[in-house]
């Protein structure tokens, strides 16, 4: 069996292909660019090199016949879409790239998938096409349903990014009802841990207080909007979900919201990283106008009944361990003696 992973050395892509390997006999494929960073998957270059299951292919969402060539030279049975331009804040700035990358970039791997089950017509792969939480965006509190967002709730995108994956969710299910494709969408929530980037706002928060410990800034804390309230799992979590949506029976068509179960403000994200700090009574908290969004997408609630129904998933990794460990992943980076742009 074979698996094809799009955005391989992101956070998830990587902690999906470390799932994988150790989870099931399949090979792994793993799609990326040839500029892309390689430090999420430094080790599995080992592997990579000697070709160990896991093999990299290079290619590009904005680059269709790329994507045509790899997906027809593999043939995976298992594709999971994780590749994106993932950063709300920079789709404010960089919108028509966003849009470009998330939706069309979609899109032409979808035509690259259905254009090789035209040309033979017993394969059937199955795929995860991955959108995002933040395509219902604003919903006001006193329409938040009260066990969560469900996936009937209309969507509000509060963001270009948003827009992307409402784009990137309704393909998925496009090609699904259309072509007889084996596509399901999921809305996955805040999810984090180890090799999170530092543009998310607790992945600042733990590479400053690493940085602070360390001596090498001022102890000082620049944040965004604290009061945000957003529900936590871990992306190891989420790779097992991931990994459970393709073979727990998996149906044509259906989206899902995936989510953990730690619900709390941003602020209180803050104090649960700084709780592990020594410096935590030195650090000053400073709000940066320049890491507010223009709309914030501020009540991230989940319902996931639905997907824990279908496949029995739940989360299994405490909000303290998650958090201590995203500390931990800056604290080794700083001690290793890496530098760092201050965002």
């Amino acid at each position: 069996m074979k698996a094809l992973i799009t955005g391989i050395t992101g956070m998830v892509g990587s902690h999906l292909a470390d799932y994988l390997l150790e989870n099931t006999d399949w090979d792994i494929y793993g799609v990326c660019r040839w500029r892309s960073p390689l430090d999420n998957v430094s080790h599995l270059l080992e592997r990579v090199n000697r070709r160990d299951r896991i093999f990299f292919e290079y290619a590009d969402l904005n680059d269709e016949m790329s994507l045509i060539e790899v997906v027809h030279k593999i043939k995976p049975d298992y594709a999971f879409h994780l590749a994106a331009q993932s950063y709300p804040q920079t789709s404010f700035t960089a919108p028509i790239d966003t849009l470009n990358t998330n939706i069309l970039g979609t899109c032409r791997l979808l035509e690259a998938f259905r254009l090789a089950m035209r040309q033979d017509k017993a394969y059937q792969p199955v795929m995860h096409i991955c959108a995002s939480s933040e395509v219902f965006g604003r919903i006001p509190g006193d329409k938040k349903p009260k066990e969560g967002i469900h996936e009937e709730c209309p969507f509000h995108p509060a963001s270009p990014y948003a827009i992307s994956k409402t784009g990137t969710d309704l393909l998925g299910r496009y090609y699904a009802e259309a072509y007889g494709m084996t596509v399901m969408t999921t809305r996955m929530f805040t999810h984090t841990g180890p090799r999170r980037g530092d543009v998310f706002h607790e992945s600042t928060f733990a590479k400053q207080i690493a940085m602070i410990e360390a001596g090498m800034i001022e102890p000082t804390v620049r944040v965004g909007n604290l009061n945000s309230l957003r529900t936590y799992a871990d992306v190891r979590d989420a790779v097992k979900a991931y990994h459970m949506l393709v073979t727990v029976e998996p149906i044509a068509g259906e989206y899902y919201n995936i989510g953990g179960e730690y619900t709390c403000k941003v602020g209180d994200t803050l104090n649960t990283l700084l709780s592990y700090s020594s410096k935590k009574d030195e650090i000053e908290i400073i709000i940066d106008p320049e890491r507010l969004r223009p709309i914030d997408a501020d009540l991230q609630v989940p319902d996931c009944r639905k997907f824990r129904a279908h496949t029995g998933w739940r989360p299994e990794i405490p909000f303290e361990r998650t958090m201590y460990d995203l500390l931990s992943y800056w604290r080794d980076r700083v001690g290793r003696g890496e530098s760092f742009l201050m965002r």
